[in-house]
């Protein structure tokens, strides 16, 4: 199986909300800190996809 391939700048915005994340400093929509590892995942990507940047459509089981 090959790799997800998504933009770079897509894989810095990740990289930056990985680092609130870790910090302590992200928070969810509903201003709860995001304590879930995945979470933040999903919360940088879905940023990158607002600013559209390269992010790949969700894979179907």
């Amino acid at each position: 199986m090959g790799k997800t391939k998504y933009s770079e700048k897509a894989q810095d915005k990740v990289g930056k909300v990985m680092h609130e994340f870790k910090e302590g400093k992200l928070k969810s929509s509903s201003g709860d800190k995001v304590t879930s590892r995945k979470q933040a995942v999903a919360i940088g990507i879905s940023e990158a996809k607002e600013k559209g940047l390269k992010v790949p459509k969700k894979k179907k089981d």
